[in-house]
């Protein structure tokens, strides 16, 4: 079970979230505007926070500016997670993983069905790592990103959380970039 070792300092991240959806704005974003407030409330740093239509160019247009920007750590995506034709948001983003981060979507799973039950089957939650950029893509629900901040990326980015966590890890995303490509 995770722990919070009170001896050790917060270290704040750096956020950015992208509400993907053809019909909110910032100010009708309430997904984005959840995650927001608890990237805030933890102590972390809201570096951007956009929307982006449900459209593969735009979505992967603003997560790429994001990869590429050295005040950005982390990049949360809320939206377009489902199987509609509209729902492209995996579609847009997995492209962009050099590691993908298969127990995100294993435990956020569990998290939902707790809540939801088997209607968590129909998100398409994935996580994975762009560079030294981490990158989660969750469903636009206010539960979801309820579920997935305080469940998981919350705990993983609070350098305190014991037994492990990502921001003890943070310096050395860029051994396989130095080394160039990634050997399997």
């Amino acid at each position: 079970m995770t722990r919070l070792d009170e001896t050790l300092p917060f270290i704040p991240v750096r956020f950015a979230v992208l509400a993907v959806s053809d019909t909110r704005t910032l100010e009708t974003d309430a997904s984005g505007a959840t995650l927001a407030a608890r990237i805030s409330a933890a102590g972390h740093i809201l570096v951007d926070r956009r929307i982006a239509t449900d459209d593969i160019a735009a979505i992967r247009g603003a997560v790429e500016e994001w990869i590429a920007d050295p005040e950005i750590d982390v990049v949360i995506t809320t939206g377009g997670t489902g199987f509609t034709g509209r729902d492209v948001t995996p579609e847009a983003i997995e492209p962009l993983f050099d590691k993908r981060m298969d127990g995100f979507s294993v435990v956020f799973h569990r998290l939902s069905f707790e809540k939801i039950g088997t209607s968590t089957v129909q998100s398409r939650a994935v996580a994975g790592l762009a560079g030294t950029t981490f990158i989660f893509v969750i469903p636009g629900s206010t539960g979801a990103c309820k579920d997935a901040w305080d469940g998981i990326i919350g705990p993983q980015f609070d350098y305190r959380s014991q037994p492990c966590n990502f921001v003890e890890i943070m310096p050395r995303l860029d051994e396989h970039l130095k080394r160039g490509k990634l050997r399997g």
